[in-house]
């Protein structure tokens, strides 16, 4: 069970602040390959689903499978994934939580090669804040090639 705390009372340009610095580390973690710790951004009970993926995956442990799998995947291949967040929107939601939506892009590099845009996507969180930070609870990852 999730207990989910009651999200500290600051401004909005503070919550969009907090937001964004959330997305920098969140995804500095990933593409670092320190999945361990990326997952750990998620609640316990977590969902990551995706339109590329046909179930969504749950909770912080599978999360944490199925993304060392992927980091393995690049590693092997000799790619380095950057994920670039921007246009973030964050809207405060009834109990707390926050609803963020943004697009992001996955860029891949090759060992001595160019970079590339290897996906354009949008990302629709809901935040919860628990032990003083933010978690996703809900992760939607849409990629547009697939809609």
């Amino acid at each position: 069970m999730t207990v989910t705390q009651e999200a500290p009372a600051i401004g909005s340009a503070e919550l969009y602040q907090q937001v964004q610095q959330y997305y920098a580390r969140q995804m500095q973690l990933l593409d670092s390959g320190r999945v361990e710790e990326w997952a750990q951004t998620f609640t316990a009970d977590g969902v990551f689903a995706a339109n590329a993926h046909p179930e969504p995956t749950v909770g912080r442990e599978a999360i944490a499978k199925v993304a060392g799998q992927v980091v393995a995947d690049y590693n092997e291949r000799r790619i380095q994934r950057r994920h670039w967040l921007g246009m973030v929107n964050v809207e405060r939601q009834e109990g707390g939580s926050v609803f963020a939506r943004c697009y992001a892009l996955v860029f891949e590099t090759p060992h001595g090669g160019q970079a590339y845009v290897k996906a354009s996507t949008t990302c629709e969180d809901e935040l919860v804040y628990e032990g003083g930070e933010w978690l996703v609870k809900h992760r939607l990852i849409t990629r547009d090639d697939l809609i």
